[in-house]
């Protein structure tokens, strides 16, 4: 241990927004130790990032808060647009969409950044885990055995291995001296904030739009009095953007939607945005880890940057436990890096594009920000080392790599259960589809207990099990036959890691995990 260090094990996150908070979670729930710190007092209360796309909903159901998320924010929220002042039309752009047996969420819900970490800091407390605000890492010290993290106060924390959760500026990408490849369009900003302003409805998103693309939006946060408003900034002489205020955000608001007698109050936030697509060329350095803005920032458009952040975390979260448990080979943690910085690439080019078209599209009556609804994000990881190759089932319908879907079963007494449900399980799930595999998933179960939890289903000749696939959904999103046997192995993180008939081939899959070597 480095002199003058404090003991700790486990897990150091640096930053304590949304990624921090799920990565602590899924440490946390797997009994790893985790400490989470943050340099900032207290919570913020701001709106920022104010979407949560199906398939982070997903994962925070697995973690433990998409019902509580649901119930706080809202899934039907009308977009109401206006052109030149005048009211053209109301849309909802997912009004179509409709649950599917292997996709439970078929929009996105909007709420809160600062209730997002509301949620997640509840659930963090209830393992026992508290944020420690106030207190600012301002660099660390690597060796073979962990980490030694320097606070401003001078203190030093050692860990196995630091998480930089901290956001665009971080301190630890700086330290660890990784690129930060990319751009910052200092022409394209917004000033973005929290106001309330009465007179206006709360049941619809306002989108004013001029003909020239520029114009004002306030959109409802559910559970406040509070609209975000975002814009476009006002300039000075020079042409640069004015620091944002409530007098220049009612300026803004009075020339675009022409609504007379409506006065923004109470701003809890204000801030200019700038275009910044960064990336960096490495998230991982030793023992030490990037995640979320730390590791890359993008356009707004798409509502993107939370929901990658969580997904970075949900990614890691299960390797950083096995491995400090030492069920798991460090090698397994160059897969985060593999898996994710394609992940982080793309969405910096989905969300440059979308964002490009959504200030073509607004410059047309009836248009309004649907135009950057984006491609499924967090659909699999086909390229992965952790992806074996199959040997059964469709690969047009599924692939190791991919999302596992989910499928509604009945379990051994006859009540419904999901497949998402079966998967919060914090390890490896098995499922052995048919009679012929049932013996090979109870020995298996048994001889692995520790990293996998296995189910039969419809493994009896009644059609009984574990599990009953009793509509054929979970058969059918597997893309395996009716009557063929199967071993479908799941990952922590609800992804396929394997597809096949052979259990010779599960027991040399999770054996892999503990001598892991990712692809070269």
């Amino acid at each position: 241990m480095t002199d003058g260090a404090v003991p700790s094990e486990g897990v150091l996150i640096v930053g304590a927004g949304p990624t921090g908070l799920t990565l602590a979670i899924e440490l946390a729930r797997r009994g790893a130790g985790v400490r989470i710190v943050d340099a900032a007092p207290a919570p913020h209360r701001e709106s920022r990032g104010k979407g949560l796309q199906p398939r982070t909903l997903e994962v925070l159901e697995d973690v433990g808060v998409t019902e509580r998320a649901l119930a706080t924010g809202t899934t039907r929220l009308p977009f109401r647009k206006y052109f030149d002042g005048a009211q053209v039309n109301d849309t909802d752009p997912f009004a179509d969409a409709r649950p599917t047996p292997d996709a439970p969420y078929e929009r996105g819900v909007l709420i809160g950044q600062w209730q997002v970490e509301e949620l997640l800091r509840e659930r963090l407390a209830e393992f026992g885990v508290r944020v420690e605000g106030g207190t600012e890492v301002t660099g660390f010290e690597q060796d073979e055995d962990g980490v030694t993290a320097v606070l401003a106060d001078g203190e030093r924390i050692r860990a196995g291995h630091l998480v930089g959760c901290d956001g665009g500026r971080s301190r630890v990408r700086k330290a660890m001296g990784v690129r930060f490849d990319g751009t910052t369009d200092e022409t394209q900003s917004m000033v973005v904030g929290d106001v309330e302003a009465e007179g206006i409805s709360r049941d619809v998103w306002h989108q004013w739009f001029a003909s020239d693309g520029s114009g004002v939006m306030l959109c409802p946060m559910p559970g406040t009095n509070s609209f975000q408003f975002q814009a476009g900034p006002e300039l000075d002489a020079g042409g640069d953007p004015l620091p944002p205020s409530l007098e220049g955000f009612q300026r803004i608001f009075d020339r675009y939607a022409q609504v007379p007698g409506v006065t923004l109050t109470d701003p809890t936030w204000l801030s200019l945005w700038r275009v910044n697509v960064r990336m960096v060329d490495r998230m991982r350095v030793g023992r030490v880890f990037l995640a979320g803005d730390a590791a890359h920032i993008h356009p707004i458009a798409g509502g993107l940057g939370m929901n990658t952040g969580i997904q970075d975390a949900y990614n890691l979260g299960w390797k950083l436990a096995l491995v400090t448990a030492g069920q798991a080979s460090p090698g397994l943690l160059d897969t985060y890096e593999e898996e994710r910085l394609p992940v982080a690439a793309w969405t910096l080019g989905i969300t440059s594009d979308l964002y490009a078209r959504v200030r073509e599209a607004v410059k047309e009556p009836g248009t309004g920000v649907e135009a950057a609804a984006p491609p499924p994000m967090g659909t699999g990881y086909r390229w992965s080392s952790l992806a074996a190759p199959a040997t059964i089932g469709d690969p047009a319908v599924l692939r190791p790599g991919d999302r596992a879907p989910d499928a509604p079963c009945l379990d051994a007494s006859g009540n419904p259960v999901r497949l998402f449900q079966v998967y919060a399980d914090p390890r490896f799930t098995l499922l052995g589809f048919g009679a012929e595999v049932a013996d090979a998933v109870g020995k298996l179960a048994v001889g692995h207990e520790d990293l996998l939890q296995a189910f039969t289903v419809d493994g009896n000749s009644d059609g009984g099990g574990d599990l009953h696939d009793h509509k054929g959904h979970a058969r059918r999103a597997y893309g395996i036959e009716a009557s063929a046997p199967a071993l479908v192995l799941v990952r922590p993180d609800n992804h396929i890691a394997l597809l096949t008939r052979d259990p010779a081939d599960v027991t040399n899959y999770l054996a892999q995990i503990t001598t892991f070597a990712p692809k070269e």
